[in-house]
């Protein structure tokens, strides 16, 4: 897996400046941001997602939501999440229009395949990723349907304009009015080689896996949160080596920790962001060894390849890993 990083080039720890913060939804903001000496951002596709470095060891990953074909802004929305870990009640709380935040990226571990047709299912603030998606293959007059759920209409980000502009290619179901997402039907009434795209809660992208699974449909997920793993996984193995290929230095990695924390611990300098598998940040290219993948970044073919992997939550099911470092 590569990190589809597009563009002139990758802002890293670049500041830009909140030029717009406007309420998007109950509970949602966007911020719209933009380089304070006016110039060009870089180049980004659709699904694209933006770390904001809100302050130290605070950095979090939020959706690209706006035009690819704008290359002076980048613009994200923000759900409050009262039970998270701070970085979107510090978005809604502290950030105001005129300040300057640091990004990292843009960078797409959930790119747009070619296909002759899409179904984009959104749960919620998982409207995000998929908004430009539709922008995309309807500019380019490929089929496609939206179904696009949230507990209610008014915490529903973009369901209006979605809905004005594309009229009865978007159904936009509320659950407090039409109940759960009826994935069935939706899956039901698609072509063959159509591809499901969705990114919402980890209840409805394991409903959809399952579905889609069975029928032997493609689909691509984005899960803002961790995935559960097998039980097992969780629990401490044996210590293991990882042989860095570039320097030739070999790192023990311990009974309970990740690689990630073996390679800070000896000093080893590895971008890393969400510290929970679900970024891609850390993504490292692996020679040689088995890893024990623990991401939820990688789907079960390029888990299987075992060319890659998250070293911030993976560990290993050999004895010794290399890595191209």
């Amino acid at each position: 897996m590569n990190d589809n990083l597009t563009g002139v080039g990758v802002l890293d720890h670049h500041k830009l400046r909140v030029v717009a913060k406007e309420v998007a939804a109950e509970g949602v903001v966007s911020l719209v941001l933009a380089d304070p000496d006016g110039g060009d951002l870089p180049a980004w596709s659709p699904g694209a997602h933006l770390d904001l470095v809100l302050g130290q060891n605070l950095i979090r990953q939020y959706s690209l939501c706006g035009a690819v074909t704008d290359r002076r802004h980048l613009r994200v929305a923000v759900l409050r999440e009262p039970e998270g870990r701070g970085g979107s009640q510090s978005v809604h709380d502290d950030v105001a229009v005129g300040d300057l935040i640091a990004v990292k990226g843009p960078r797409n571990n959930f790119p747009l395949v070619d296909a002759p047709a899409y179904l984009f299912v959104a749960g919620g603030i998982g409207i995000t990723p998929l908004k430009p998606m539709i922008a995309e293959v309807d500019g380019c007059g490929a089929e496609w349907t939206l179904l696009y759920g949230g507990r209610t209409a008014a915490g529903m980000a973009f369901a209006d304009v979605l809905a004005q502009e594309y009229s009865d290619r978007v159904q936009v179901r509320p659950q407090d009015e039409h109940g759960l997402l009826d994935l069935d039907a939706a899956l039901d009434a698609v072509s063959p080689g159509t591809a499901v795209y969705c990114c919402g809660p980890e209840p409805l992208l394991a409903a959809l896996e399952e579905k889609c699974r069975s029928r032997g449909v493609e689909l691509h997920l984005e899960r803002f949160s961790p995935k559960s793993v097998p039980s097992e996984s969780d629990s401490p193995g044996d210590a293991f080596e990882v042989v860095l290929h570039r320097s030739g230095r070999t790192v023990t990695v311990g009974a309970d920790e990740t690689v990630l924390d073996a390679l800070l611990r000896d000093g080893v300098e590895v971008d890393f962001s969400c510290r929970e598998g679900t970024c891609g940040t850390c993504e490292q290219t692996v020679l040689d060894g088995v890893p024990d993948h623990r991401d939820s970044v990688l789907d079960d073919d390029e888990q299987a390849a075992n060319d890659c992997m998250m070293v911030c939550v993976s560990r290993s099911c050999s004895a010794r890993l290399v890595l191209d470092l």
